[in-house]
This record gives C-alpha cells, sequence and structure tokens, in this order.
C-alpha cells in the first residue's frame, strides 16, 4: 500500500491532468501519481526518463535496468520491466540469468555492460580506469554517458518505488 497519497486523475491539478493525458496517454502508473505531488518534477522527469538510454540497444537497456532492479530488490521496477523486456525479446530464462548475476548467455558486449552496471550500482566508488577501458572496447562516449545515466536512473527510480510502497498497476510476473 502507497505511503503517500497517490494523485488519480480526478483530484489533479488542471497541469497534472494535461500531463496525464498528453504525455501519459491517460494511463499514469503509480510512480507518476506519487510524482505528480510535484508536477514540474513530473514533468522534468517524464522527459528526462524517456531520454536516458536511447543510444543503447534496447534490449541491453532492459538488461542493465533488470539486473539493477535485481541488485536491489526492487519488485515494482522489476515487474515494470519484466513487461517492456518481453517486447524486446528477453525470455525467463534470461531473467533467472540476470536475477542470479550470471551473464554466460550473453554476448561480450552485454556481459560487459551488465558486469560494469554491476559495480557501478553495489561500489561506485571502485570503478578504475581499467574498468572503463573495457567498456570502451564495446561503447561509445556517447554510449558509455546514456550507461552511466541509465544505471543511476535505475538505482533513483529503486529507491523512489519500493520504499514508497507503490503497488505494481497489472498482472505480475513470476521468475
Amino acid at each position: 500500500m502507497a505511503r503517500i497519497p497517490l494523485v488519480e486523475a480526478e483530484s489533479a491539478t488542471p497541469d497534472v491532468k494535461e500531463i496525464y493525458e498528453k504525455l501519459l496517454r491517460g494511463k499514469p502508473g503509480n510512480a507518476q501519481k506519487a510524482l505528480a505531488h510535484r508536477p514540474d518534477m513530473l514533468k522534468n522527469f517524464l522527459a528526462f526518463y524517456a531520454s536516458v538510454g536511447r543510444s543503447l540497444d534496447r534490449k541491453l537497456y532492459e538488461m542493465i535496468y533488470l539486473r539493477v532492479s535485481f541488485i536491489n530488490g526492487c519488485h515494482y521496477c522489476q515487474q515494470h520491466h519484466l513487461a517492456s523486456s518481453k517486447r524486446v525479446g528477453l525470455t525467463p530464462e534470461d531473467w533467472k540469468a540476470l536475477k542470479e548475476g550470471d551473464y554466460a548467455r550473453f554476448t561480450g558486449k552485454e556481459q560487459t555492460a551488465l558486469a560494469y552496471a554491476e559495480k557501478l550500482t553495489r561500489a561506485s566508488r571502485d570503478i578504475t580506469d581499467e574498468d572503463v577501458e573495457k567498456l570502451k572496447k564495446h561503447f561509445s562516449d556517447a554510449e558509455i554517458v546514456d550507461l552511466h545515466l541509465l544505471v543511476g536512473l535505475a538505482n533513483l527510480t529503486n529507491r523512489f518505488t519500493d520504499p514508497l510502497g507503490l503497488e505494481v498497476e497489472f498482472p505480475e510476473e513470476k521468475i
């Protein structure tokens, strides 16, 4: 159960109603309903969220988001990204491997990104020049920036959704 009231469309201010209708096609999720307590933040966050990771392959984007969410134990984000990961071809076997941190089934590029995302999540202070050099073998500078922002975004949403008690809005996947 949400630990703060969610802003439903019926009680939303006109600017939030406009965001719900125009940017969210009338279907805000619980994360957006919580963010709606700060309308400017909601609008800016949606634009930021939509822009992060766009230089990365969408499958890799979902793999990274899921791995970070598994590390952090964020149920809400796991469920949302399990759903979206199906649309880019990830399977229940892939999910299990990501949950367990077993990257053997993935490509070398994916393994490099996932290992880096894990280290960035668990111990960002321990990132070394060598770690970044490994990334540079597979990724452009723009992609490295996107990878960092994506890991940061996943960590941010992991620390926003579950701690606020936000519930998943659709039938859940089992892993």
